[in-house]
């Protein structure tokens, strides 16, 4: 290549890295709070990989073994630094920006400062790659045999027992790092989820066990040491199928009780699950709209709610029952902000209850009367890679103009038809599904739907919108994208059912409106169960009506109680509440040193747990994350709390102590491996099978972090 040639290209690289340095710089400027909490996950990361290979230099130095490289992160260099006769030397990208006839490797971008004196043997590196780490020791090859060398410093003609503890020092360090890092946290006090049930979801085996919100489980298996909510999620997902799980549960009221459970893989889980709902408390969180949040419900962040409808409330699942049992329009909320107390009206939906559904029977009902849909929230679903790509064929192929297929249905809506189907009925998770069988058999087709719409005038207008009903990416379920409530407003029934051990079946017409009951006159289904619940145990007369020349009445026998209505009211704003969280704190250094200790073989065992769920199938490869991940796990995680982000650390020093041991070439099990197989013959295995087994390993490190990076970004950027 001409001397110009050569000082071109060396220039075009200077120039790009200016560019590319310039960008950097600017973006961090724009977004100086972000770099702050990405610097902060970067330095963790970093300090992880550090303790690990630590670990390897150390005992190395310790055992006479010659260390030319500690690098933190993977190649290409970004920066190293070596001890020279003529001070530090460093050197900056060198295989970005190599020098002419430079033996040396130092590359253009180098230079040498301080004072001289006796050259160090170990250069000390960051990698451009920020993933792991490597101690490079005189005749040791991470993609190939061992060197041979007559150096007796040289890492392959050091014994098997120095061999292995150099070895398997990295992943000792990784434990040790972990339970330092726990120490200080329990030392701190650190909030968690404690092992409250929240809530569980219907027919779950929670459910079916008989759990209730607010029940305290004590004791997991055996183990009931700092449990909290975490450990009943991985209790569940880290079962065997069909392996009952033993649970003690503290009831409310200080009772005690013995539960068995078998968690089951449940619909919209990646995990087998119990069922049951992380707990949260009464104060409300930040969100990122607070004004609008104060517009829709009168609360603002950290305001703590004391009392519903006039009746204290001390936990969470007590503000739960008041306002499903008040099948009211609204509830008035008293909440605590500062030193005052707000007085404020939140309205409320009329929804289906969570219970099981496996026929119309099971429909939610108002003595026998179902109330129609209405649309609460229209979901805003990015189109598929499918999508775009028929739309580009539209376009530029077939010259057509653009279909827009968007559901122009609206919030407020409310369906009097469905495809053929007039006045629908839908539950959320059943197996009787009248409204979901006609979305599915229009999935990816134009589906009409009928709806009853308020125009600006007040004045409410049927009209017919088209609608293209998709499948939920990696699910079964075929959707219109809409959220769905009980129309409360108007007192319409979409159909009146037979129940069992349940009230008499009204006849009366889909379709028809009532008018009144026993005389009184009702314009909605809060009157309706507010009229008939004034007549308990008697008979009564409600009346109804289609249209102008088609009306009648019916007769019921009230119910002594409300277990005639099996409706529920939920809130029809979002209230957003802060997780329930529980001081976990240790007494002391010694018993910090416990209960990190025990945390951090938990975070091992359970690392071992998963690996042989996977090779069991019964622990799904989609839930596992990878570095985008767990990078933007973390950069969640250090925004909340540094004590949650160290944590977090632990658990990843932990879980690298693990993955590093596991018996695969490359890593350091299966270095491990390699020295018992040369301990048992009585020489190390031979070149060739060395070379084999090293760039096995290295395909399948480099397909599972493939695999795991398109898992990371297709759960975060595409879900």
């Amino acid at each position: 290549m001409s001397k110009s040639k050569v000082l071109l290209s060396r220039y075009f690289r200077l120039f790009l890295f200016v560019v590319v340095f310039a960008a950097v710089i600017y973006l961090i400027v724009q977004n100086i709070s972000a770099f702050g909490y990405v610097l902060v996950v970067v330095m963790g990361f970093s300090a992880v990989v550090f303790i690990h290979e630590c670990g390897h230099f150390i005992v190395a130095k310790l055992s006479g073994i010659k260390v030319e490289t500690f690098s933190i992160f993977l190649p290409p260099i970004l920066l190293g630094v070596r001890k020279t006769e003529s001070g530090l030397r460093f050197r900056i990208l060198p295989k970005f920006f190599p020098k002419e006839n430079d033996d040396s490797g130092d590359g253009l971008l180098s230079f040498t400062i301080g004072r001289g004196g006796k050259a160090g043997e170990t250069e000390y590196r960051i990698g451009l790659i920020p993933v792991a780490g490597y101690v490079k020791m005189l005749g040791q090859e991470d993609t190939g045999a061992d060197k041979l060398t007559d150096d007796p410093r040289a890492f392959p003609n050091k014994s098997i027992g120095v061999r292995m503890g150099v070895t398997v020092a990295g992943v000792a360090f990784n434990v040790i790092a972990a339970i330092g890092i726990l120490m200080m946290v329990y030392l701190v006090g650190i909030n968690r989820l404690p092992a409250v049930v929240g809530g569980v979801v219907p027919n779950s085996p929670a459910a079916r066990a008989g759990l209730k919100p607010g029940d305290e489980i004590i004791e997991i298996a055996g183990k009931s040491d700092n449990l909290d909510f975490g450990n009943i999620l991985i209790a569940g997902a880290l079962s065997d199928v069909n392996e009952v799980v033993a649970l003690k549960v503290r009831h409310k009221d200080g009772s005690e009780e013995n539960f068995t459970l078998v968690a089951e893989q449940m619909a919209g889980e990646q995990l087998r699950v119990f069922g049951v709902r992380q707990p949260m408390s009464l104060t409300i969180a930040e969100v990122s709209d607070s004004n609008e949040l104060f517009e829709k419900t009168g609360l603002l962040a950290g305001d703590r709610i004391k009392a519903v409808n006039g009746k204290d409330v001390q936990a969470y699942w007590e503000l739960g029952r008041i306002v499903q049992g008040a099948l009211t329009p609204a509830v008035t909320v008293l909440a605590e902000r500062k030193d005052e107390l707000i007085e404020s009206q939140i309205g409320l939906n009329l929804s289906p209850a969570e219970r099981e559904v496996k026929s119309e029977s099971d429909l939610d009902h108002i003595y026998s009367m179902v109330p129609r849909l209405r649309i609460t929230t229209v979901l805003v679903r990015p189109p598929s890679i499918k999508d775009r790509f028929m739309s580009f064929l539209n376009k530029i192929v077939m010259k057509k103009k653009e279909v827009d297929t968007k559901p122009y249905l609206q919030a407020g809506d409310i369906i009097l038809a469905i495809g053929d189907v007039e006045n629908p009925t839908y539950v959320e998770n059943p197996t009787y599904k009248e409204m979901r069988d006609v979305t599915t058999a229009y999935e990816d087709k134009e589906l009409p739907v009928k709806v009853l719409r308020e125009d600006a005038d007040g004045v409410e207008r049927a009209l017919t919108v088209t609608v293209v009903p998709k499948r939920v990416p990696g699910g079964e379920r075929v959707m219109i994208g809409v959220g769905l409530a009980l129309d409360a407003e108007h007192a319409v029934v979409a159909k009146t059912i037979s129940t069992e051990d349940g009230p008499e079946r009204l006849e009366i017409p889909r379709g028809a409106a009532i008018t009144s009951v026993d005389g009184e006159e009702v314009s909605n289904f809060y009157d309706v169960i507010r009229e008939i619940n004034r007549y308990p145990g008697e008979r009564i007369t409600i009346d109804w009506r289609i249209d102008k020349e088609i009306a009648g009445d019916v007769a019921l026998n009230v119910g002594a109680d409300r277990d005639f209505v099996t409706v529920k009211s939920t809130f029809a704003e979002f209230v957003p509440f802060e997780p329930l969280q529980r001081l976990y704190k240790a007494s002391g250094p010694v018993d910090a040193f416990v209960m990190s200790c025990k945390k951090s073989v938990w975070f091992i065992v359970q690392t071992y747990v998963t690996l042989k769920g996977l090779l069991a199938r019964s622990v799904s490869p989609e839930a596992l994350s990878g570095p985008v991940g767990i990078i933007a796990l973390s950069y969640r995680v250090v925004e909340q709390s540094t004590l949650d982000f160290l944590y977090l650390l632990a658990f990843i020093s932990a879980n690298l102590a693990v993955i590093n041991f596991l018996p695969i070439p490359i890593v350091d099990g299966g270095v491990f491996v390699l020295l018992i197989i040369e301990k048992i013959k009585g020489r190390p295995v031979s070149t060739r099978i060395q070379e084999i087994i090293s760039y096995a390993g290295l395909a399948f490190i480099a397909s599972a972090f493939l695999y795991l990076t398109y898992n990371d970004i297709v759960n975060h950027l595409f879900r």
